[in-house]
């Protein structure tokens, strides 16, 4: 649910809710009834449910976790950032804070996952980090990647074969508004992405 809402619709509709987890609406609608209930959510039939504040800090603790183990795996096992999501998911409600606690130590306290999410402190703040998509910036545009949006693992497998990873540098070479497309220099050679790709594609313009 805090992945869905948003400063400006912090609201949930029990059918979107649904469709993100794979699940029935009546499922849906039992299970924030009862996260209601424990004060976590607030619910309202036909317009669904929002975080309370103490929901949004397990959120945000969970979230925390989640974003940690990411970087553990892909930093300290060399998975890929494509492999990272599905076991942190599974090893994100079985780990002790402890052992949290030592991997954010152990991994020098970082800030941003392998992906270029934030990482939630431990008191739940969320340091966000300036930057626009690669689709907004004007031809000669230098850039750093530093976020992508779609983190599905075919989408993660094609930019690898872009050479495109955090922290990658380019310039933008051309765009073609007839035929939404912008295209980029970069050190593994020059590709052309749809606009919605390169919207997918969160940059920086000056230090990373």
């Amino acid at each position: 649910m805090y992945r869905l809402a948003d400063a400006d619709q912090p609201w949930v509709g029990t059918g979107e809710l649904a469709n993100a987890l794979a699940l029935s609406p009546g499922t849906v609608t039992s299970m924030l009834k009862s996260l209601h209930a424990k004060g976590l959510v607030e619910y309202q039939a036909y317009r669904g449910a929002k975080l309370t504040s103490a929901g949004e800090l397990i959120a945000l603790r969970i979230l925390r976790r989640h974003r940690l183990l990411e970087s553990f795996l892909a930093r300290v096992l060399d998975l890929g950032w494509d492999e990272v999501h599905d076991d942190a998911e599974r090893m994100e409600h079985v780990v002790s804070d402890f052992l949290i606690e030592r991997i954010d130590s152990y991994l020098g306290r970082p800030r941003f996952d392998p992906h270029g999410d934030p990482i939630p402190c431990p008191n739940g703040e969320i340091v966000e980090r300036r930057a626009q998509p690669l689709s907004s910036l004007p031809i000669g545009s230098d850039f750093t990647l530093v976020h992508v949006l779609d983190q599905t693992a075919d989408f993660l497998q094609y930019l690898d074969s872009c050479g495109l990873e955090l922290g990658t540098t380019g310039t933008v070479s051309a765009r073609n508004q007839p035929a939404r497309t912008v295209s980029v220099k970069l050190e593994s050679g020059e590709y052309t992405f749809s606009l919605s790709t390169a919207s997918q594609l969160m940059v920086t313009t000056g230090e990373p």
